[in-house]
């Protein structure tokens, strides 16, 4: 027996041929390497497929890539240094005893909150607590003072101050006679250890008799209760 290896169209074709002499040369038939073929054809995909896996791996290592990125970080708003601070109101307490001041020339008296710091500073007196006061001028005033007249003239000395916002202007009646009121708001003098403003809610009465005008002015920081109190000193102003 001879075996005898043909290729044809890309294949391998192994025949084993019996026989011998010139018998032995036949060509094999197709039904003979019909199943050598069949398998020949069947591996070609195995060798294909490998693209595939390829493909996989580059997406994986795009997508690992893309997870690292740093996150986008959302810009933070610039601070106002400015800005007037939020503050412990600091309510005048239920219980607080008031005592009489009496101005040096003897025109008038108000009842001020008993216990709080005393300055006076050019005619002005001032009784502070916190961020609590009550402030006390006089001036000589030819006329009662009106809603106008206090716009133009008895808020000067506030009206400049960038932090300055007027609420409203009335007049009101006291047991001292009646007054203009006005009503603000305006940053505190800055603290000594931020630098920052607290912002004051603020009254100031402009009472007026036999040409004085007496100028009150109550002031806290914004929120507080201190209604009943401020009522108390406003109510306390007497001629004498």
């Amino acid at each position: 027996m001879r075996t005898t290896l043909i290729l044809a169209s890309g294949a391998v074709w192994l025949v084993a041929v019996t026989g011998c002499g010139g018998s032995d040369s036949t060509a094999p038939t197709p039904s003979d390497v019909i199943a050598t073929s069949t398998t020949t054809v069947e591996t070609s995909p195995t060798t294909a497929a490998a693209p595939t896996s390829t493909v996989q791996t580059s997406t994986t290592a795009a997508s690992t890539t893309a997870s690292s990125e740093a996150p986008a970080t959302t810009p933070v708003a610039a601070v106002d240094p400015n800005a007037l601070e939020v503050v412990e109101p600091g309510d005048i307490p239920d219980n607080q005893v008031f005592v009489t001041f009496q101005s040096p020339d003897g025109v008038y008296s108000v009842d001020v909150p008993e216990g709080w710091a005393r300055t006076e500073n050019n005619g002005v007196v001032t009784f502070t607590d916190k961020y609590n006061s009550v402030e006390i001028t006089s001036k000589a005033a030819a006329s009662a003072p009106t809603v106008d007249s206090v716009k133009a003239t008895d808020l000067t000395d506030v009206s400049s101050d960038p932090t300055y916002t007027l609420v409203d202007t009335t007049t009101v009646t006291r047991k001292g006679g009646d007054a203009v009121l006005a009503k603000f708001e305006i940053g505190s003098a800055p603290n000594s250890v931020t630098g920052k403003k607290a912002l004051l809610s603020v009254e100031r009465y402009v009472f007026f008799k036999n040409g004085t005008e007496l100028i009150l002015t109550l002031s806290g920081a914004k929120g507080a209760d201190n209604v009943d109190p401020w009522r108390i000193v406003s109510d306390s102003v007497t001629w004498l």
